[in-house]
């Protein structure tokens, strides 16, 4: 099993995906995997995003997971469903724990030094920075890094083809969320595959 680390410096961007139908996890997944991003978050916010994520592990040299996990019994169904990562968009300390227990990568949001403390009190040390723009952007992750310099993150939340290279320049910054690689619905196939390899493409 990949350490968080290693799953989040698999490509610079981890597709942030919301899925209605489950038909379509696997040609959005066979697409992004051809582009080059081989680590792909489902969102639990669906009820097609279990399905979908046992749908996409078919997929030879896809990494799944799933996404807006908040607490203990989503994580549980998400593991049943062959998650092989878990991403949260808060830090509890049950959910935590619970991660920690199942001995799953997890990567849980943090928007505040106090997230950040709670973590690393658990022992956790790679962290989501969400909403990474309503959260104040840049100049508020260099200044919310600068004290844990043994921090690394993947900002999400609001950004863009235009503005994941500036992220990515940020020493603490492994990898960026984005969904404009696949928005919501029927996936076009060789667009997806497109914008998946333009974002494979960037450099941290």
């Amino acid at each position: 099993m990949n350490a968080i680390g290693d799953i989040m410096r698999t490509a610079p961007v981890i597709p942030v995906l919301v899925i209605d139908d489950a038909a379509h996890a696997l040609p959005l997944a066979e697409a992004l995997v051809a582009g080059g991003l081989r680590v792909l978050e489902v969102t639990l916010r669906t009820p097609a995003a279990l399905d979908a994520i046992r749908e996409m592990k078919q997929v030879e040299g896809a990494i799944v997971g799933a996404g807006t996990v908040t607490n203990a019994a989503e994580l549980e169904q998400a593991l049943a469903a062959g998650s092989e990562f878990i991403v949260s968009p808060g830090l509890t300390e049950p959910l935590g724990k619970a991660a920690l227990e199942a001995g799953v990568p997890f990567l849980p949001g943090t928007a505040t030094a106090g997230d950040i403390m709670r973590g690393l009190d658990l022992g956790l040390t790679h962290f989501k920075f969400f909403p990474a723009m309503a959260a104040g952007g840049i100049p508020a992750l260099k200044a919310l890094a600068a004290p844990f310099g043994q921090c690394r993150f993947c900002p999400t939340g609001g950004i863009s083809a235009a503005t994941a290279p500036d992220w990515l320049a940020l020493d603490p910054v492994l990898c960026v969320g984005g969904s404009w690689i696949a928005p919501r619905g029927k996936p076009n196939r060789s667009e997806i595959e497109k914008l998946a390899r333009e974002a494979a493409g960037l450099t941290t």
